[in-house]
């Protein structure tokens, strides 16, 4: 194998287990498998297996592929998909609160992303932002209006630290960059997915509250989350990228380019 095209899409294939004819112009990603295990509930399909690194399911016209945690997975994710190109791609991941405006379950609907993991570097310069397709979050902000839901946009701060709660001096420092919320992925899947010319965006969920002690996620946290607004995500993203599949008037006319 020689050219970019051969390796990502072998390695997409040997990945998530799908040919890739199977692979849907329209994907939502996500980093839990209880989401691919949700959207497949929902969609009334065989619960996938865990034969492969990327857990994924097609169902609705839609491809979920779980790509892990962290920055380089979102980098990896989103040259792998260079090799089907994607008419629509939209991330659903959890965050951290910055901002003492979100609580628990609230969504964030980011406008950009701060790098700070560094990976996005390996594609542009540090002054090139990383911002989300305007489309994408376009039709998520339409879908959540139509579901009587509030939500926060606003800047996203992603890192690759994935222990920092107890470091003060790394929280006061998150506190400058007046972002929402803080995550691992979003400006890294947004640097590349531009790179790579795939239009994607995110619906975010407020998963904890790190900034104060009583705030930092646990087992018991976690589950309440999860139990209580996880569905809930994955719903929003079906229908969001539904409402790009079927055309709604009020996207008939956006186009992505750059």
């Amino acid at each position: 194998m020689i050219s970019k095209q051969e390796i990502t899409g072998n390695w997409l294939v040997r990945y998530t287990g799908l040919e890739l004819s199977e692979i849907s112009p329209y994907i939502l990603l996500t980093n839990f498998n209880n989401y691919v295990d949700l959207f497949c509930d929902i969609s009334g399909v065989p619960t996938a297996g865990y034969e492969h690194n990327m857990r994924s399911a097609n169902a609705r016209g839609i491809t979920m592929i779980n790509f892990g945690i962290g920055s380089p997975n979102a980098a990896l994710m989103m040259d792998l998909l260079s090799a089907v190109r994607p008419k629509a791609c939209l991330f659903l991941g959890k965050c951290g609160g910055i901002s003492p405006k979100t609580q628990l379950g609230d969504f964030i609907l980011p406008l950009a992303a701060v790098r700070g993991e560094g990976t996005s570097n390996d594609y542009f310069p540090p002054e090139v932002p990383s911002m989300p397709a305007f489309v994408l979050e376009r039709a998520v902000s339409t879908v959540l209006r139509d579901n009587h839901l509030d939500y926060w946009t606003g800047s996203v701060y992603t890192t690759n630290r994935r222990v920092w709660e107890h470091d003060e001096k790394f929280k006061e420092y998150l506190l400058t960059t007046r972002a929402m919320a803080v995550d691992m992925e979003c400006a890294t899947l947004f640097s590349v997915g531009f790179y790579n010319h795939i239009p994607i965006g995110a619906l975010l969920l407020v998963s904890d509250n790190p900034m104060k002690p009583e705030g930092v996620k646990t087992l018991q946290s976690d589950r309440q989350v999860t139990k209580e607004y996880a569905r809930r995500h994955v719903q929003l993203g079906i229908q969001s990228l539904q409402t790009i599949i079927y055309g709604s008037e009020t996207l008939k006319h956006l186009k992505f380019d750059w």
